[in-house]
């Protein structure tokens, strides 16, 4: 009997954002065949760099591992990526539910970068639902984008909180036409929902990651067929889970144990089973022996007039241990100052919390998968201290 050959990957680039549109020639037919079986397919993120980094994860030229259909590089905001083998069965299990959840089928504006799973996850949505996506590029009006989905269809689209923030400021009308706008890939704030919701937009908070072939948790409650625990912190089980890491058996027997797959991330479950995520177990700044969660300080940031995104990093201090550090975007017109904003967040969080160091950003540097790139941020704040 003849062995059969192992398959090998296929590598396709994701388009530079502001050609985001030949995602629909390359990347959306490459994705199809792979649903069906065809050829195993892993997106390289845009730009050189990413890129190369990306397939020395991938190595392409090794035999791929049974029963992989997408490779998805993991970010590495903090450190090396990892590819995570994904199913099409997974995949599938993941779009099925979600639109079960969402109320059903629709056609999708694709806003993420095709490399990470958030992107891909439209457009594997939009093949079980039978309707090409429209692409929004870089720079574009979300109105010109959404103008060329199909008119009486139900409209959705998946964005991370910076995108909401933005679209909400700039064209709110339009964020309330989608039946759902998901918003995660990011811890987003409480404010930033409120200010959401009473715009009418139908925004729907998602928790889930590459291991988990997307989203899984919406609004805190699993999808069908995803079970939650919490033990030392957040594991996930379901046909939606990966079967591990690329090329690398002690990192998928480290996540993979028994069906779970250990998130990394802290959180708490109610009596009926509403999930809330309070981070990672390892993103704890302990400034003066008392612990800081940098995605409080930077919730309580945004709320500052003067400051439009915020991203908090810890440096190394000889007195505190880690002194917080603040990058913030600041607000059109506005000049935030240290001065004003350490008892902003004092009053709110204590003064372990208020940043010690602030540095101005145009913008707020992001990885392929559209999360803040801390490891470049820290680099910068470092530069001026």
């Amino acid at each position: 009997m003849a062995i059969p050959s192992a398959r090998q990957l296929v590598l396709v680039p994701a388009p530079p954002p502001e050609d985001a549109g030949a995602a629909l020639t390359t990347v959306w037919p490459a994705l199809r065949r792979a649903l069906d079986g065809g050829a195993p397919l892993a997106v390289l993120p845009a730009g050189a760099g990413p890129a190369t980094a990306a397939r020395a994860v991938l190595r392409p030229d090794e035999p791929l591992e049974p029963g992989t259909d997408l490779v998805v590089v993991t970010s590495g905001s903090t450190g090396g990526g990892k590819g995570v083998l994904l199913s099409a069965a997974a995949l599938r299990s993941s779009a099925t539910a979600t639109l079960d959840r969402l109320g059903g089928a629709g056609s999708w504006l694709l806003a993420l970068p095709t490399s990470a799973v958030g992107g891909l996850q439209v457009l594997v949505r939009s093949a079980l639902a039978g309707r090409e996506p429209a692409v929004l590029a870089r720079g574009e009006r979300l109105a010109d984008a959404v103008g060329r989905l199909p008119a009486g269809d139900r409209r959705y689209t998946s964005l991370v909180p910076t995108q909401l923030r933005r679209y909400l400021a700039e064209e709110p009308d339009v964020l309330a036409s989608f039946a759902a706008v998901l918003v995660g890939g990011a811890a987003t704030d409480e404010a930033l929902l409120d200010r959401a919701r009473a715009a009418g937009v139908q925004v729907r908070t998602t928790y889930g990651m590459s291991e988990t072939a997307g989203g899984c948790v919406y609004d805190g409650r699993p999808l069908d067929g995803v079970s939650v625990r919490v033990t030392d912190g957040v594991e996930l089980a379901g046909p939606v889970l990966a079967s591990g890491y690329r090329l690398d058996p002690a990192a998928t027997e480290a996540a993979f144990r028994d069906g779970w797959f250990a998130t990394r991330d802290a959180g708490s479950l109610t009596a009926d089973g509403v999930l809330t995520v309070h981070g990672r177990l390892d993103d704890v700044l302990i400034s003066g022996g008392v612990n800081v969660s940098p995605q409080s300080v930077e919730a309580v940031l945004r709320e500052h007039p003067s400051v439009a995104d915020a991203v908090v990093v810890g440096l190394p201090d000889p007195e505190w241990g880690q002194r917080v550090v603040a990058a913030v975007v600041p607000s059109p017109g506005a000049v935030p100052d240290l001065a004003e904003l350490r008892p902003w967040v004092a009053d709110r969080l204590g003064r372990a919390a208020a940043p010690r160091a602030l540095t101005l950003l145009d913008t707020v540097p992001t990885l392929h998968t559209g999360k803040p790139d801390r490891r470049s941020i820290t680099e910068l704040v470092e530069g001026d201290s």
